[in-house]
């Protein structure tokens, strides 16, 4: 497999008189799992609809495995290699969870056999521990589950590329669990992981990189233990001029 490469270059984005986004620069090489964190309205969710084609930037460019994606379309981007989960899943509610995993497999290779792509979807489904409602309707579903199936939807596209939207946000503690596997043995097997949450415990355990944004602007980049000490960010997360490290409460996962 080729290696992995997303290039944001001064990305930038204006929603009339507001500047959601300004010069935000970094790269991702190879199977990274980075944790991106910052305060409420601090311009993730922006950022990340811009990666996924949703919204287009008032300036700046993304590249992919060294093609350009942003003036594309987001199932063009989807099909190029980076998929996204939504911090509100967005199954289709009235397929069951068969078919819901079968209409990305179906769009990413239309030629394939049906059958070759139920048995993928069931290899999906037993990872992720949701196999026994295969038949069930999508809307049936508690809120944990339904993460669950749209981390499944992104299996089923093979993305070099997977950008998770509060995957822990409102999940039972075993469901957060196989989240949490999903993340480390998917990136294990070489895909590159950006982690949206609020979850400081989780994100500060799992990440190995963390970018933070504050207030539109990328204030740091790096390894977590030393961003945790970064006065900038600091002074973004507790507001004042404090010497002390931003130490949030630990709490590794079981799984």
């Amino acid at each position: 497999m080729a290696e992995i490469a997303l290039d944001v270059n001064q990305i930038s984005k204006n929603f009339g008189g507001l500047q959601a986004l300004r010069d935000v620069t970094f790269q991702v090489r190879g199977p990274e799992l980075i944790g991106l964190i910052g305060p409420n309205g601090a311009g993730k969710t922006t950022l990340t609809n811009i990666l996924d084609g949703v919204i287009k930037p008032s300036s700046g460019t993304v590249y992919l495995n060294g093609r350009r994606i942003d003036p594309l379309p987001p199932y063009a981007i989807a099909r190029a290699g980076l998929g996204r989960t939504f911090q509100v899943t967005r199954a289709f509610r009235r397929m069951t969870v068969m078919e819901n995993l079968l209409v990305p497999a179906m769009a990413k290779h239309p030629t394939a056999r049906r059958s070759d792509l139920e048995r993928r979807a069931m290899e999906v489904l037993e990872f992720l521990t949701i196999d026994h409602l295969r038949y069930e309707y999508a809307r049936a579903l508690s809120g944990g589950q339904q993460k669950l199936l749209e981390l499944g939807r992104l299996l089923m596209l093979d993305p070099d590329i997977i950008i998770l939207d509060e995957p822990f946000a409102g999940v039972h503690p075993r469901l957060m669990e196989v989240i949490y596997r999903y993340i480390t043995q998917v990136n294990a097997q070489g895909k590159a992981f950006i982690i949206i949450s609020h979850d400081m415990e989780t994100i500060f355990t799992l990440s190995r990189r963390l970018l933070v944004l504050n207030f539109g602007e990328l204030i740091a980049d790096g390894d977590p233990e030393v961003v945790r000490r970064d006065p900038a960010v600091i002074q973004a997360y507790l507001g004042s001029d404090s010497d002390e490290p931003w130490q949030p409460e630990r709490r590794a996962p079981t799984a």
